[in-house]
C-alpha cells in the first residue's frame, strides 16, 4: 500500500467534476481504493475521496465511528466505499454540522446538509449498495460527494463567521454561540 499526497484547497483537481468509474474491477482501481482508505487511516480522517489524491474519478472512501452516532443512529461498520454514487435528499429537513477537511487542513465551519438521504452506487467488488443515511453518517457522505462535484465544505456555507481555526472553533463556535447567531 501506498500513502497519496493529499491536493489542497486551491489544487484544480478540487475543483473539477470527477469522471464515472467504467471498470471497477481494474487493479488500477482496486490498488487506489487501498491507497485511499491507508491514506485516509494515516491522515486521521474519516473519510477521502479521489479527487483529494489528485484522481478524478468517482470514488470515496469513508467509516463512521460508533464515537459520532447520535443516539438511535444506524451506519454501516468499517471502511466502506462508495463508487458512482447518487445522493438524494430524504426530506427537506437541514442541519448545521460541524466539518473538516483534509484538503483543508486546520480549519473547520459549521455546514448545512441534509439530515437524511438516500443514496445508491457500487461497492468495491461492483455490486449495487443503497441506503438511507441520517446524522453523521449522512453528512460525511455529502461531504465526500461533493468532492466528486468540485464542491468543497466552505461552498456550502451561508455564514462565513461559523468557520475558523480548529482551536477556536472548539472553543468559540459552539452549538450555543451559532444557534444565537443564525437566529439574528
Amino acid at each position: 500500500m501506498t500513502l497519496l499526497k493529499i491536493a489542497r484547497m486551491g489544487h484544480p483537481v478540487l475543483l473539477k467534476t470527477a469522471g464515472i468509474v467504467e471498470n471497477v474491477a481494474d487493479p488500477a482501481i482496486q490498488t487506489l481504493i487501498d491507497d485511499m482508505i491507508d491514506t485516509m487511516h494515516d491522515a486521521g480522517g474519516v473519510g477521502l475521496a479521489a479527487p483529494q489524491v489528485h484522481v478524478s474519478e468517482r470514488i470515496f472512501v469513508y467509516y463512521v465511528p460508533t464515537s459520532r452516532l447520535e443516539e438511535g443512529e444506524q451506519a454501516p461498520e468499517g471502511v466502506q466505499v462508495l463508487i458512482n454514487p447518487i445522493l438524494e435528499p430524504v426530506d427537506d429537513e437541514v442541519r448545521l454540522r460541524m466539518e473538516g477537511c483534509l484538503s483543508i487542513p486546520g480549519l473547520r465551519g459549521w455546514v448545512p446538509r441534509h439530515a437524511r438521504v438516500r443514496y445508491q452506487g457500487l461497492d468495491r467488488t461492483g455490486s449495487p449498495v443503497s441506503g438511507i443515511a441520517e446524522g453523521f453518517h449522512a453528512n460525511v457522505i455529502q461531504h465526500e460527494a461533493d468532492h466528486l462535484d468540485g464542491v468543497l465544505y466552505p461552498m456550502r456555507m451561508t455564514d462565513l463567521g461559523l468557520m475558523g481555526f480548529d482551536t477556536e472553533v472548539s472553543r468559540f463556535l459552539t452549538p450555543d454561540t451559532i444557534l444565537g447567531r443564525s437566529e439574528q
